[in-house]
């Protein structure tokens, strides 16, 4: 009983901010003023990260370099050039592919475990929950067994075939767990569960029989622990449509995740056509995830610990958290990713490594810090 009236209080404080109610709109006004405050200054440390991490490496490129040699192949700039070509070849064809790729698989990881954890009010999602990394590590394992070999829109078979084994995988667990026109949560993850589990399996009885695939096992397990394999403006380019396009339509349902936090029935009462924009989330969340694996593999850890971080910090609304998740998810890649390449040199560590490693205490800490409940 008490849990339905403080559900009940929760719609009518959406209606009443709905209705314009004066104290709605001051408290309003309030948290947008925080809200693009908070945003510009994870933008500016965006920025100030992308800079970092594309001047720091085994062969350091000079500050001048990385701010001057982008303006000018955009043409905004036209500044002389006094550096060696071999620093803006670095630059430009090396380090600021693979720093851009990094930032879009960080926000791309962040923005679905935020997407997942609302639509499934569950606190553990993340945006391997449905199934996907099973459906992504199979079809990699399949890409490392065939003897084919092709590129569609610059990338390879393996990230091809683990593109196309997550939306597969995240198609059959909608199927499964769709009964009667509606779908249940619980289902739904279970579903998911199950088929992570029966592909990933799936993958290491392939490993055990065939010889090819274990000459290929490094290879394998360095796709596994994750690591941004992007190598050029194309596949760049590529990475930024799908995460970009999936992106800015999630946004557009931030509402809907407000009031299906609720429960199906409070939604339902308050207007949301749920089952059909479960099924659109759903889709969107997948394409997000699969576009990162594309482009890191399987990174762990940041689209589970972001949202949480964020939320504890600006609160669950998703017209917010959605945006903040993403771009502090990419900065918490470029980031990890810097690292990976330089605490062993010459040799790099998986990013999955790192990302586990910092962030589980970071978001201990902010949950042991918070002291307080909070809500997906």
């Amino acid at each position: 009983m008490a849990k339905h009236e403080g559900k009940t209080k929760q719609i009518d404080s959406l209606r009443s901010a709905e209705s314009g109610h004066p104290i709605s709109r001051k408290k309003e006004r309030g948290w947008n003023v925080g809200f693009h405050l908070g945003l510009c200054t994870l933008l500016l440390l965006l920025l100030a990260a992308m800079v970092l991490a594309t001047t720091v490496g085994a062969a350091h490129v000079p500050l001048k370099v990385t701010l001057w040699v982008p303006l000018n192949r955009a043409g905004i700039t036209h500044v002389a050039q006094t550096w060696p070509n071999s620093a803006e070849t670095i630059l430009f064809e090396i380090r600021l592919p693979r720093v851009v790729a990094a930032s879009l698989v960080g926000g791309a990881l962040a923005l679905a475990g935020a997407v997942f954890q609302g639509l499934l009010r569950n606190p553990l999602a993340d945006p391997y929950v449905i199934g996907t990394s099973g459906g992504a590590a199979l079809g990699a394992a399949l890409g490392l067994l065939l003897s084919v070999h092709f590129s569609v829109l610059g990338f390879g078979v393996v990230p091809t075939l683990s593109f196309a084994g997550a939306l597969s995988a995240a198609a059959t667990a909608y199927r499964l767990a769709k009964v009667g026109g509606r779908t249940s949560v619980v289902t739904l993850l279970l579903a998911g569960f199950a088929l992570s589990v029966v592909l990933s399996y799936s993958m290491s009885f392939l490993l055990i029989l065939n010889d090819r695939l274990q000459l290929n096992l490094r290879v394998l397990y360095s796709w596994l622990l994750g690591g941004i394999s992007v190598t050029n403006w194309t596949q760049v380019k590529v990475i930024a449509g799908l995460v970009l396009t999936a992106g800015m339509a999630a946004m557009a349902f931030a509402r809907s995740l407000n009031a299906m936090s609720l429960g199906d029935e409070m939604a339902e009462h308050l207007g949301v056509p749920v089952e059909r924009h479960r099924a659109v989330l759903l889709a969107l969340g997948s394409m997000l995830t699969a576009a990162a694996v594309v482009g890191g593999g399987l990174i762990g850890f940041v689209g589970l610990i972001i949202p949480h971080a964020v939320r504890l910090v600006f609160g669950p609304e998703h017209s917010r958290l959605l945006p903040l998740s993403a771009v502090t998810g990419a900065i918490f890649l470029v980031l990890a990713d810097l690292l990976s390449r330089i605490l062993i040199p010459p040799n790099e560590l998986p990013v999955g490594i790192l990302t586990a490693f910092l962030g589980g205490p970071i978001f201990l800490y902010l949950l042991r810090g918070s002291k307080q409940e909070y809500r997906c």
